[in-house]
Protein backbone atom coordinates (compact mmCIF):
# COMPACT_ATOMS: atom_id res chain seq x y z
CA UNK A 1 0.00 0.00 0.00
CA UNK A 2 0.87 3.57 -0.39
CA UNK A 3 1.90 6.19 1.65
CA UNK A 4 -0.29 8.99 2.90
CA UNK A 5 1.58 10.67 5.31
CA UNK A 6 4.95 10.63 3.19
CA UNK A 7 2.86 12.27 -0.17
CA UNK A 8 0.72 14.53 0.67
CA UNK A 9 3.10 17.28 0.43
CA UNK A 10 2.36 21.82 1.17
CA UNK A 11 0.15 21.87 -2.36
CA UNK A 12 0.18 18.56 -3.76
CA UNK A 13 0.74 14.74 -3.90
CA UNK A 14 4.19 13.63 -4.93
CA UNK A 15 5.73 10.54 -4.25
CA UNK A 16 7.87 7.33 -5.87
CA UNK A 17 5.96 4.91 -7.69
CA UNK A 18 4.78 2.60 -6.71
CA UNK A 19 6.15 2.08 -3.09
CA UNK A 20 4.77 5.12 -1.83
CA UNK A 21 2.15 5.93 -4.33
CA UNK A 22 0.37 3.44 -5.94
CA UNK A 23 -3.37 2.63 -7.14
CA UNK A 24 -5.07 1.59 -4.10
CA UNK A 25 -3.75 4.60 -2.71
CA UNK A 26 -4.94 7.10 -5.76
CA UNK A 27 -8.38 5.18 -5.57
CA UNK A 28 -9.08 6.45 -2.16
CA UNK A 29 -7.70 9.92 -2.54
CA UNK A 30 -10.11 9.66 -5.77
CA UNK A 31 -12.74 9.31 -3.62
CA UNK A 32 -11.28 11.23 -0.92
CA UNK A 33 -11.44 14.44 -3.42
CA UNK A 34 -14.82 13.74 -4.98
CA UNK A 35 -16.36 13.84 -1.24
CA UNK A 36 -14.46 16.76 -0.36
CA UNK A 37 -15.59 18.87 -3.37
CA UNK A 38 -18.85 17.72 -3.65
CA UNK A 39 -18.93 17.98 -7.06
CA UNK A 40 -21.04 16.16 -9.35
CA UNK A 41 -17.95 15.58 -12.32
CA UNK A 42 -14.15 15.52 -11.59
CA UNK A 43 -11.96 16.41 -14.35
CA UNK A 44 -8.87 13.99 -14.87
CA UNK A 45 -6.06 14.65 -16.86
CA UNK A 46 -2.25 12.75 -16.79
CA UNK A 47 1.11 13.48 -18.43
CA UNK A 48 3.22 10.80 -19.76
CA UNK A 49 4.51 9.12 -17.02
CA UNK A 50 3.87 5.21 -18.10
CA UNK A 51 2.60 5.38 -14.16
CA UNK A 52 -0.12 7.61 -15.35
CA UNK A 53 -2.49 5.46 -16.76
CA UNK A 54 -3.01 2.75 -13.75
CA UNK A 55 -3.13 6.03 -11.08
CA UNK A 56 -5.56 7.88 -12.92
CA UNK A 57 -7.18 5.04 -14.01
CA UNK A 58 -7.22 3.96 -9.99
CA UNK A 59 -8.58 7.57 -8.86
CA UNK A 60 -11.09 7.61 -11.05
CA UNK A 61 -12.30 4.44 -10.04
CA UNK A 62 -12.75 5.83 -6.38
CA UNK A 63 -13.99 9.11 -7.47
CA UNK A 64 -17.00 7.28 -9.56
CA UNK A 65 -17.38 5.46 -6.22
CA UNK A 66 -17.87 8.54 -4.16
CA UNK A 67 -20.66 9.24 -6.69
CA UNK A 68 -19.02 11.75 -9.31
CA UNK A 69 -18.76 11.44 -12.87
CA UNK A 70 -15.57 11.26 -14.32
CA UNK A 71 -14.11 13.71 -17.58
CA UNK A 72 -11.29 12.06 -18.75
CA UNK A 73 -9.21 14.55 -20.85
CA UNK A 74 -6.59 12.72 -21.80
CA UNK A 75 -2.80 13.58 -21.45
CA UNK A 76 -1.95 17.35 -21.74
CA UNK A 77 -0.08 19.92 -19.77
CA UNK A 78 -1.04 21.20 -16.44
CA UNK A 79 -2.14 24.49 -17.07
CA UNK A 80 -4.34 22.76 -19.62
CA UNK A 81 -5.86 21.54 -16.78
CA UNK A 82 -6.43 24.85 -15.54
CA UNK A 83 -7.79 25.86 -18.58
CA UNK A 84 -10.23 23.15 -18.53
CA UNK A 85 -11.19 24.24 -14.67
CA UNK A 86 -12.20 27.40 -15.47
CA UNK A 87 -14.19 27.03 -18.72
CA UNK A 88 -16.25 23.73 -17.21
CA UNK A 89 -16.79 25.24 -13.90
CA UNK A 90 -15.47 22.01 -12.52
CA UNK A 91 -12.91 20.48 -9.74
CA UNK A 92 -9.92 18.42 -11.56
CA UNK A 93 -7.02 16.93 -11.13
CA UNK A 94 -3.42 16.48 -12.89
CA UNK A 95 -1.12 13.55 -12.83
CA UNK A 96 2.25 14.71 -13.07
CA UNK A 97 5.55 14.68 -10.34
CA UNK A 98 6.52 18.10 -12.97
CA UNK A 99 10.40 18.08 -12.82
CA UNK A 100 11.21 15.09 -10.86
CA UNK A 101 12.77 11.21 -12.23
CA UNK A 102 10.61 8.95 -14.03
CA UNK A 103 9.98 6.91 -10.77
CA UNK A 104 7.65 9.67 -9.35
CA UNK A 105 4.49 10.45 -9.72
CA UNK A 106 1.74 12.95 -8.74
CA UNK A 107 -1.61 14.54 -8.46
CA UNK A 108 -2.15 18.50 -8.53
CA UNK A 109 -5.77 19.32 -7.67
CA UNK A 110 -7.96 22.59 -7.88
CA UNK A 111 -11.44 23.51 -7.11
CA UNK A 112 -13.89 24.42 -10.06
CA UNK A 113 -12.83 27.89 -11.80
CA UNK A 114 -8.82 26.68 -11.46
CA UNK A 115 -9.12 27.20 -7.35
CA UNK A 116 -6.12 25.96 -6.04
CA UNK A 117 -6.34 23.34 -2.80
CA UNK A 118 -3.03 23.25 -0.57
CA UNK A 119 -2.04 22.37 2.60
CA UNK A 120 -4.14 25.35 4.30
CA UNK A 121 -7.25 24.50 1.74
CA UNK A 122 -8.70 21.43 1.98
CA UNK A 123 -5.19 18.69 1.21
CA UNK A 124 -4.94 17.64 4.75
CA UNK A 125 -8.72 17.26 4.48
CA UNK A 126 -8.40 15.36 1.59
CA UNK A 127 -5.36 13.00 3.24
CA UNK A 128 -7.38 12.60 6.24
CA UNK A 129 -10.60 11.09 3.76
CA UNK A 130 -8.22 9.21 2.00
CA UNK A 131 -7.07 7.51 4.86
CA UNK A 132 -10.83 6.48 6.42
CA UNK A 133 -11.24 5.22 2.19
CA UNK A 134 -7.95 2.94 2.36
CA UNK A 135 -9.28 1.88 5.53
CA UNK A 136 -12.93 0.65 3.82
CA UNK A 137 -13.56 -2.38 1.30
CA UNK A 138 -13.53 -0.70 -2.01
CA UNK A 139 -16.87 -0.14 -2.93
CA UNK A 140 -18.09 -0.47 -6.74
CA UNK A 141 -18.76 3.24 -8.75
CA UNK A 142 -22.21 5.07 -8.50
CA UNK A 143 -21.11 7.68 -10.76
CA UNK A 144 -21.73 7.02 -14.67
CA UNK A 145 -18.78 5.49 -17.02
CA UNK A 146 -15.96 8.25 -17.63
CA UNK A 147 -16.56 10.60 -21.00
CA UNK A 148 -13.83 11.59 -22.49
CA UNK A 149 -13.57 15.25 -23.93
CA UNK A 150 -11.26 16.93 -26.71
CA UNK A 151 -10.48 20.62 -25.32
CA UNK A 152 -7.19 20.90 -26.70
CA UNK A 153 -7.88 23.21 -29.60
CA UNK A 154 -10.20 25.33 -27.41
CA UNK A 155 -6.84 25.70 -25.13
CA UNK A 156 -4.39 26.77 -27.80
CA UNK A 157 -6.65 29.24 -28.44
CA UNK A 158 -7.21 30.45 -25.65
CA UNK A 159 -3.52 31.24 -24.95
CA UNK A 160 -2.81 32.76 -28.25
CA UNK A 161 -5.37 35.17 -26.68
CA UNK A 162 -3.33 36.67 -24.47
CA UNK A 163 -1.53 38.38 -27.48
CA UNK A 164 -2.37 40.31 -30.48
CA UNK A 165 -1.57 37.73 -33.47
CA UNK A 166 -1.73 40.15 -35.90
CA UNK A 167 1.75 42.28 -34.61
CA UNK A 168 3.43 38.86 -34.27
CA UNK A 169 6.75 38.67 -37.05
CA UNK A 170 8.50 35.65 -38.51
CA UNK A 171 10.90 34.85 -35.54
CA UNK A 172 12.97 31.63 -35.16
CA UNK A 173 11.68 29.61 -32.25
CA UNK A 174 13.41 26.95 -30.37
CA UNK A 175 11.68 25.18 -27.83
CA UNK A 176 13.35 21.97 -25.78
CA UNK A 177 10.36 20.00 -24.64
CA UNK A 178 12.43 17.55 -22.63
CA UNK A 179 10.31 14.69 -23.91
CA UNK A 180 7.76 16.21 -21.70
CA UNK A 181 3.76 17.45 -22.42
CA UNK A 182 5.42 20.75 -24.22
CA UNK A 183 6.26 18.32 -26.96
CA UNK A 184 2.38 18.32 -27.46
CA UNK A 185 0.75 21.48 -26.52
CA UNK A 186 3.68 24.02 -27.98
CA UNK A 187 2.79 22.78 -31.31
CA UNK A 188 -0.42 23.16 -31.49
CA UNK A 189 -0.44 26.04 -29.53
CA UNK A 190 2.19 27.86 -32.32
CA UNK A 191 0.92 26.18 -35.57
CA UNK A 192 -0.81 29.16 -37.05
CA UNK A 193 1.32 31.47 -36.00
CA UNK A 194 4.27 33.04 -38.08
CA UNK A 195 7.01 31.52 -35.98
CA UNK A 196 9.29 29.10 -37.49
CA UNK A 197 9.79 26.31 -34.51
CA UNK A 198 11.93 23.74 -34.19
CA UNK A 199 11.35 21.42 -31.29
CA UNK A 200 13.85 19.24 -29.50
CA UNK A 201 13.21 15.88 -27.99
CA UNK A 202 8.90 15.98 -28.87
CA UNK A 203 8.06 12.55 -28.28
CA UNK A 204 5.97 11.98 -25.56
CA UNK A 205 8.22 9.64 -22.82
CA UNK A 206 8.35 10.15 -19.40
CA UNK A 207 11.25 8.15 -19.04
CA UNK A 208 13.04 10.76 -20.09
CA UNK A 209 15.69 9.43 -22.22
CA UNK A 210 17.86 12.77 -22.98
CA UNK A 211 17.59 15.12 -20.33
CA UNK A 212 15.71 15.77 -16.99
CA UNK A 213 13.00 18.08 -17.92
CA UNK A 214 14.19 20.30 -15.00
CA UNK A 215 14.69 23.99 -17.26
CA UNK A 216 15.82 25.66 -13.80
CA UNK A 217 18.99 23.28 -13.79
CA UNK A 218 21.59 25.00 -16.19
CA UNK A 219 22.83 21.53 -17.12
CA UNK A 220 19.13 20.90 -18.65
CA UNK A 221 19.63 23.43 -20.79
CA UNK A 222 23.16 22.97 -22.65
CA UNK A 223 21.60 21.45 -25.77
CA UNK A 224 18.89 24.47 -26.50
CA UNK A 225 21.30 26.54 -26.03
CA UNK A 226 23.80 24.73 -28.64
CA UNK A 227 20.42 25.10 -30.51
CA UNK A 228 19.94 28.57 -30.13
CA UNK A 229 23.50 29.30 -31.39
CA UNK A 230 23.77 26.66 -34.38
CA UNK A 231 20.27 27.38 -35.65
CA UNK A 232 20.51 31.67 -35.32
CA UNK A 233 16.95 31.36 -33.00
CA UNK A 234 15.93 34.69 -32.18
CA UNK A 235 14.56 32.84 -28.74
CA UNK A 236 14.72 29.45 -26.65
CA UNK A 237 11.91 28.00 -24.74
CA UNK A 238 12.80 25.14 -22.25
CA UNK A 239 9.66 23.56 -20.48
CA UNK A 240 9.42 21.25 -17.48
CA UNK A 241 7.81 18.17 -17.82
CA UNK A 242 4.09 18.81 -17.86
CA UNK A 243 5.09 22.24 -19.22
CA UNK A 244 3.23 24.71 -16.79
CA UNK A 245 6.74 26.24 -16.74
CA UNK A 246 8.96 27.62 -18.95
CA UNK A 247 12.64 29.33 -19.27
CA UNK A 248 13.53 31.50 -22.10
CA UNK A 249 17.24 31.40 -23.36
CA UNK A 250 18.62 34.73 -25.69
CA UNK A 251 19.62 34.49 -29.02
CA UNK A 252 23.27 34.68 -27.50
CA UNK A 253 22.61 31.69 -25.97
CA UNK A 254 22.40 32.95 -22.55
CA UNK A 255 20.03 31.74 -19.94
CA UNK A 256 17.27 34.21 -18.52
CA UNK A 257 16.10 34.05 -15.01
CA UNK A 258 12.74 33.23 -13.75
CA UNK A 259 12.79 36.95 -12.08
CA UNK A 260 14.07 38.48 -15.30
CA UNK A 261 11.13 36.91 -17.47
CA UNK A 262 8.85 38.23 -14.36
CA UNK A 263 10.08 41.45 -14.77
CA UNK A 264 9.91 41.60 -18.52
CA UNK A 265 6.44 40.09 -18.82
CA UNK A 266 5.24 42.40 -15.44
CA UNK A 267 6.05 45.60 -17.54
CA UNK A 268 3.88 44.13 -20.67
CA UNK A 269 1.13 43.77 -18.77
CA UNK A 270 1.60 46.92 -17.04
CA UNK A 271 1.45 48.52 -20.46
CA UNK A 272 -2.08 46.65 -20.50
CA UNK A 273 -2.89 47.63 -17.39
CA UNK A 274 -1.44 50.84 -15.84
CA UNK A 275 -1.44 51.03 -12.40
CA UNK A 276 -2.13 47.46 -11.49
CA UNK A 277 -1.53 44.90 -9.25
CA UNK A 278 1.17 42.47 -9.61
CA UNK A 279 2.92 39.79 -7.35
CA UNK A 280 6.48 38.59 -7.27
CA UNK A 281 7.35 35.53 -4.52
CA UNK A 282 10.28 36.39 -1.93
CA UNK A 283 12.97 34.82 -4.02
CA UNK A 284 12.63 36.65 -6.76
CA UNK A 285 14.95 39.04 -7.81
CA UNK A 286 15.18 43.10 -6.67
CA UNK A 287 14.72 44.05 -9.94
CA UNK A 288 10.91 42.63 -10.00
CA UNK A 289 9.85 45.19 -7.08
CA UNK A 290 12.11 47.90 -8.47
CA UNK A 291 10.66 47.41 -12.50
CA UNK A 292 7.00 47.28 -10.93
CA UNK A 293 7.31 50.40 -8.88
CA UNK A 294 9.37 52.12 -11.88
CA UNK A 295 5.99 51.64 -13.89
CA UNK A 296 3.53 53.00 -11.69
CA UNK A 297 2.21 49.50 -10.49
CA UNK A 298 1.52 47.56 -7.24
CA UNK A 299 3.94 45.16 -6.07
CA UNK A 300 3.10 42.54 -3.51
CA UNK A 301 5.45 39.83 -2.46
CA UNK A 302 3.96 36.70 -1.51
CA UNK A 303 5.34 32.84 -0.61
CA UNK A 304 6.43 30.37 -2.80
CA UNK A 305 4.20 28.28 -4.31
CA UNK A 306 0.96 28.32 -6.92
CA UNK A 307 -1.44 27.56 -4.12
CA UNK A 308 -0.53 30.96 -2.07
CA UNK A 309 0.19 32.94 -5.09
CA UNK A 310 -3.12 32.15 -6.51
CA UNK A 311 -4.47 32.73 -3.40
CA UNK A 312 -2.95 36.15 -2.83
CA UNK A 313 -4.13 37.31 -6.26
CA UNK A 314 -7.65 36.79 -5.55
CA UNK A 315 -7.73 38.96 -2.44
CA UNK A 316 -5.60 41.75 -4.29
CA UNK A 317 -6.85 41.47 -7.87
CA UNK A 318 -3.68 41.37 -9.64
CA UNK A 319 -3.59 41.02 -13.32
CA UNK A 320 -0.15 38.93 -13.16
CA UNK A 321 2.44 37.35 -10.70
CA UNK A 322 5.76 35.64 -11.22
CA UNK A 323 7.85 33.30 -9.19
CA UNK A 324 11.44 32.78 -9.60
CA UNK A 325 10.69 28.86 -10.55
CA UNK A 326 9.34 30.05 -13.50
CA UNK A 327 5.58 30.04 -12.94
CA UNK A 328 3.64 32.89 -14.51
CA UNK A 329 0.43 34.13 -13.61
CA UNK A 330 -2.52 35.77 -15.24
CA UNK A 331 -5.86 37.19 -14.32
CA UNK A 332 -7.16 36.35 -16.88
CA UNK A 333 -6.06 32.58 -16.93
CA UNK A 334 -8.40 31.83 -14.21
CA UNK A 335 -5.21 33.35 -12.15
CA UNK A 336 -3.55 30.01 -12.93
CA UNK A 337 -0.13 29.92 -14.31
CA UNK A 338 0.97 28.75 -17.76
CA UNK A 339 4.34 28.77 -18.94
CA UNK A 340 3.19 28.95 -22.22
CA UNK A 341 1.14 32.04 -22.42
CA UNK A 342 4.07 33.55 -20.49
CA UNK A 343 6.59 33.12 -23.56
CA UNK A 344 3.51 34.37 -26.26
CA UNK A 345 3.80 37.94 -24.03
CA UNK A 346 7.39 37.54 -24.61
CA UNK A 347 7.38 36.43 -28.37
CA UNK A 348 4.81 39.50 -28.67
CA UNK A 349 7.45 41.83 -27.23
CA UNK A 350 9.87 40.78 -29.38
CA UNK A 351 7.59 40.95 -32.74
CA UNK A 352 6.96 44.69 -31.35
CA UNK A 353 10.21 45.44 -30.75
CA UNK A 354 13.48 45.99 -33.69
CA UNK A 355 16.09 44.91 -30.74
CA UNK A 356 16.73 41.25 -29.76
CA UNK A 357 15.81 39.63 -26.56
CA UNK A 358 19.20 40.15 -25.21
CA UNK A 359 18.85 43.66 -25.50
CA UNK A 360 15.10 43.72 -23.81
CA UNK A 361 16.65 42.32 -21.28
CA UNK A 362 19.56 44.02 -20.43
CA UNK A 363 17.60 47.06 -18.52
CA UNK A 364 16.53 44.39 -16.20
CA UNK A 365 20.47 42.91 -15.43
CA UNK A 366 21.13 44.71 -12.30
CA UNK A 367 22.06 42.07 -9.78
CA UNK A 368 23.67 38.55 -9.84
CA UNK A 369 21.77 35.76 -8.66
CA UNK A 370 23.05 32.72 -7.45
CA UNK A 371 20.41 30.50 -8.48
CA UNK A 372 18.77 27.70 -6.40
CA UNK A 373 20.93 26.05 -4.78
CA UNK A 374 20.11 22.63 -2.92
CA UNK A 375 20.99 21.00 -0.07
CA UNK A 376 19.90 17.59 1.32
CA UNK A 377 20.02 18.00 5.55
CA UNK A 378 18.25 15.72 8.16
CA UNK A 379 15.66 18.28 9.30
CA UNK A 380 15.79 21.37 6.65
CA UNK A 381 13.41 23.09 8.95
CA UNK A 382 15.62 22.93 11.98
CA UNK A 383 18.64 24.06 10.12
CA UNK A 384 16.92 27.31 9.18
CA UNK A 385 15.80 28.33 13.15
CA UNK A 386 19.41 27.38 13.87
CA UNK A 387 20.43 30.20 10.76
CA UNK A 388 17.91 32.15 11.85
CA UNK A 389 19.14 32.40 16.02
CA UNK A 390 22.65 33.00 14.26
CA UNK A 391 22.16 35.58 11.97
CA UNK A 392 19.86 37.32 14.69
CA UNK A 393 22.31 40.04 16.62
CA UNK A 394 23.48 40.82 13.08
CA UNK A 395 21.29 44.01 12.09
CA UNK A 396 20.20 42.76 8.85
CA UNK A 397 16.67 42.88 8.14
CA UNK A 398 15.44 39.44 8.47
CA UNK A 399 11.65 38.40 7.59
CA UNK A 400 9.68 34.59 7.70
CA UNK A 401 7.32 35.07 5.57
CA UNK A 402 8.75 31.63 3.80
CA UNK A 403 11.70 29.91 5.29
CA UNK A 404 14.17 32.86 6.55
CA UNK A 405 15.32 35.93 4.00
CA UNK A 406 18.15 37.85 5.60
CA UNK A 407 18.60 41.38 3.68
CA UNK A 408 22.34 42.85 3.96
CA UNK A 409 21.17 45.82 1.92
CA UNK A 410 23.81 45.10 -0.93
CA UNK A 411 23.40 41.41 -0.85
CA UNK A 412 20.66 38.98 0.87
CA UNK A 413 19.65 35.30 0.93
CA UNK A 414 16.18 33.39 1.73
CA UNK A 415 16.86 29.98 2.94
CA UNK A 416 13.72 27.37 3.13
CA UNK A 417 12.88 23.76 3.27
CA UNK A 418 11.84 22.54 0.29
CA UNK A 419 7.95 21.70 0.02
CA UNK A 420 7.90 19.24 -2.03
CA UNK A 421 11.46 17.19 -1.19
CA UNK A 422 13.96 16.54 1.54
CA UNK A 423 16.19 19.81 0.65
CA UNK A 424 17.08 22.71 1.91
CA UNK A 425 16.78 25.81 -0.38
CA UNK A 426 19.17 28.90 -0.95
CA UNK A 427 18.47 31.59 -3.25
CA UNK A 428 21.23 34.78 -3.04
CA UNK A 429 21.56 37.80 -4.69
CA UNK A 430 23.89 40.34 -4.82
CA UNK A 431 25.31 43.70 -6.83
CA UNK A 432 28.36 41.21 -8.91
CA UNK A 433 28.95 38.05 -9.44
CA UNK A 434 32.32 37.75 -7.30
CA UNK A 435 30.01 39.55 -4.73
CA UNK A 436 27.05 36.84 -4.72
CA UNK A 437 30.10 33.73 -5.30
CA UNK A 438 31.46 34.88 -1.72
CA UNK A 439 28.35 34.77 0.28
CA UNK A 440 26.81 31.74 -1.41
CA UNK A 441 30.18 30.51 0.38
CA UNK A 442 29.51 32.08 3.56
CA UNK A 443 25.88 31.02 3.56
CA UNK A 444 26.49 27.31 2.75
CA UNK A 445 29.41 26.91 5.20
CA UNK A 446 26.89 28.54 8.02
CA UNK A 447 24.30 25.81 7.35
CA UNK A 448 27.19 22.67 7.30
CA UNK A 449 28.40 24.36 10.87
CA UNK A 450 24.61 24.26 12.21
CA UNK A 451 24.05 21.10 10.70
CA UNK A 452 27.27 19.59 12.05
CA UNK A 453 25.85 21.20 15.55
CA UNK A 454 22.57 19.29 15.22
Amino acid sequence: MGDPAGVFKAYDVRGTYPDQLDAELCRAIGAAVATFTGAGRMLVVRDMRPSGVELSHAFSVGARAAGAAVIDLGMASTDFLYFASGTLDAPGVMFTASHNPANYNGIKFCRSGARPIGRDTGLLEIQRLAVEYLAKAPQGPRGPAPEHLELLEAYAAHVRSFVDVGSLRALKVVADTANGMGGLVAPMVFRPLPFELTVLYPELDGTFPNHPADPIQEENLVDLKRAVIEGGADVGLAFDGDADRVFLVDERGQSVSGSLTTALVAASMLAKHPGATVLYNLICSKVVPETIAELGGVGVKTRVGHSYVKAVMAETGAVFGGEHSGHYYFADNFRADSGIIAAMVVLELMSTSAAPLSALLAPYRRYADSGEINTEVKDPAAVVERVAERVGGEGAAIERLDGLSVDHGDWWYNLRPSNTEPLLRLNVEAASEEACARHVHEVLDLVAELTDEG
